[in-house]
């Protein structure tokens, strides 16, 4: 298996991405010796989510952020794909629309947070705007906030308060009732290359491949910068970042689902106990049906 403590950035330590290794796989050997972990987690996550949907009480939100070709898509189709599609959504966010951009940086995402009882999962989020828009704080002036008139006004404090504000509202959203799991998918820049040139060789999966992505390469080392100040910044005991060594796709599916399983786990999920009314109605109709004769 492997300690799930490697892979939580813990609060108040200030992490550097560079210790984390992206080929980490703990005490599998391959992903035939993982398969059993898998299979086991995704038979225990149909229950749990059956339960958290019946129990009402809590809502689950998995956000993913990761360097393109990282494999958000295929982690979230892999972990999820037992789960009932009636109590999951997962909504991917792009560059912000017109009307988007009229709100302050929380708001098209916090429209979209999961209700109780379901699993909300975010394929980027608004960590975007504490990542894209820092590399490329051009994107900033877009937003028309007051006081940001030029580049200059992008300070370290605007990104603090920023920080600030992600945070203030990941407590208030943990305070009622949400669970927070943030997965920072960590790949090499040696393994990102083989999967682009993979979607470049591959007819069938041309359809992936975008050149901004490999644009993007160009400031792969202004990204790490920032994703490692976001979770120095953002990791805290209510919605701790995990970082995911994912070089092997196997094993990064693998602690993803053992990750959300073990934090469904700690809810202490059950189905709402049966009241008298409940049970003498449901003796009721067990007489009604069973008397029936057609």
């Amino acid at each position: 298996m492997f300690d799930i403590n490697n892979l939580i950035a813990h609060p108040h330590n200030q992490i550097k991405l560079s210790d984390y290794s992206t080929q980490y796989v703990g005490t599998f050997t391959d992903k035939s010796d993982s398969g059993p972990v898998r299979k086991q987690n995704l038979e225990r996550l149909t229950q749990l989510q059956d339960m958290l949907y019946a129990f009402d009480k809590h809502a689950v939100l998995l956000i993913f952020q990761a360097m393109d070709a990282a494999g958000k898509d295929g982690t979230i189709k892999h972990v999820m794909s037992g789960v009932n599609p009636q109590g999951c959504e997962v909504v991917s966010f792009q560059a912000p629309s017109t009307n988007e951009l009229k709100h302050d940086f929380l708001w098209r995402t916090y429209r979209r947070l999961p209700e109780r009882g379901k699993i909300g999962i975010f394929n980027r989020s608004y960590y975007e705007e504490v990542l894209v828009t820092k590399v490329m704080p051009q994107f900033i002036l877009k937003q028309r906030i007051p006081g940001i008139r030029s580049l200059k006004d992008i300070n370290q404090n605007f990104w603090e308060e920023r920080y600030r504000s992600i945070n203030e509202m990941e407590r208030h959203l943990h305070q009622n009732g949400t669970v927070i799991l943030k997965f920072f998918l960590h790949v090499s820049r040696k393994e990102q290359k083989k999967r682009f040139m993979d979607r470049i060789l591959k007819a069938d999966k041309h359809w992936k491949f975008d050149m901004s992505d490999i644009e993007s390469r160009d400031n792969w080392d202004k990204f790490q910068n920032a994703y490692e100040t976001m979770i120095n910044h953002t990791s805290t005991n209510y919605a701790p970042w995990y970082i995911i060594p994912a070089d092997h796709k196997w094993f990064m599916r693998t602690a993803v689902s053992q990750i959300l399983v073990d934090k469904l786990e700690e809810l202490d999920l059950h189905y709402p106990k049966v009241t008298k009314l409940q049970q003498e109605n449901i003796e009721k109709a067990k007489q009604i049906l069973s008397t029936e004769k057609k």
